[in-house]
């Protein structure tokens, strides 16, 4: 079951979600450093994430699925947003260079068929970078963050996945070693916990995040349905000109944040 989008707004308003968000945009940085003249996607709740890269792409914007709600964003401009079915993305085949998905595959009831229409509006040699709630990690355990609910995963159950639907995971990381404490003088110390948990117990962080790259092969990934999506199923101004969410001043959060 999703968390709903109230929830995950109040939590990125907190000071411990914006120490979260700091820390996580900082690695998903670090597997993305450009994503020049590209179409980049986010699924889930992406947005906290997304707004460094508006200026740099050729197209930005955010997928929001059904049952966890959607909100506008950016607050001004074209809107970016779109509430989706996530196991039928209103995108056509091969057309989306990046995709990041967080706060999405933990929820998800039908985790397969959710990576394989990943890997169907990748294009050929795409990027795809999931984060998720590390199964080992003490954020897991805390059900009062986003990461604390929903289904977590190990790296093992994660690389199962991606190469069960022809993704390759090429390069991982973590992220949130520090404790999920809202105490004033812990927030404030949790950048330098972060780093000091990052040697001392690596495999108790928060989150996972894994960059794959999409393979293609002669045939769709086993269990697929064969279809290609229909032309009316695109979102319309998303993957335009008109639709392009970049070049603009604004907070690189939604609106409420």
């Amino acid at each position: 079951m999703h968390i709903d989008i109230l929830d995950l707004t109040a939590f990125y308003a907190s000071p411990l979600g914006g120490v979260a968000r700091r820390i996580i945009a900082q690695k998903v940085r670090q597997h993305w450093s450009r994503a020049d003249d590209e179409t980049l996607i986010g699924l889930g709740f992406a947005t906290p994430y997304l707004g460094s890269y508006r200026g740099e792409v050729r197209r930005l914007g955010a997928l929001m699925p059904a049952q966890q709600g959607a909100l506008v964003w950016p607050p001004t401009g074209p809107v970016g947003t779109v509430l989706v079915d996530e196991a039928r993305l209103p995108l056509p085949d091969n057309s989306v260079d990046k995709l990041l998905v967080v706060h999405c595959l933990e929820f998800s009831e039908q985790a397969r068929p959710l990576v394989r229409e990943l890997w169907r509006v990748l294009a050929p040699e795409g990027r795809l970078l999931l984060i998720v709630p590390n199964r080992n990690g003490v954020w897991s355990r805390r059900e009062a963050t986003p990461f604390g609910q929903g289904q977590p995963y190990s790296r093992a159950q994660l690389e199962r996945l991606l190469h069960d639907v022809f993704l390759t995971p090429i390069s991982w990381s973590t992220a949130l070693h520090a404790l999920p404490l809202t105490h004033r003088l812990a927030v404030r110390w949790a950048p330098a916990l972060e780093k000091f948990g990052a040697r001392v117990w690596p495999g108790l962080a928060g989150v996972v995040l894994v960059e794959a790259r999409k393979e293609v092969a002669a045939s769709l990934p086993a269990g697929a349905p064969v279809r290609r999506a229909p032309r009316l199923a695109t979102a319309e101004g998303l993957l335009s000109n008109e639709g392009l969410v970049s070049k603009t001043n604004d907070d690189d959060v939604p609106a409420g944040l």
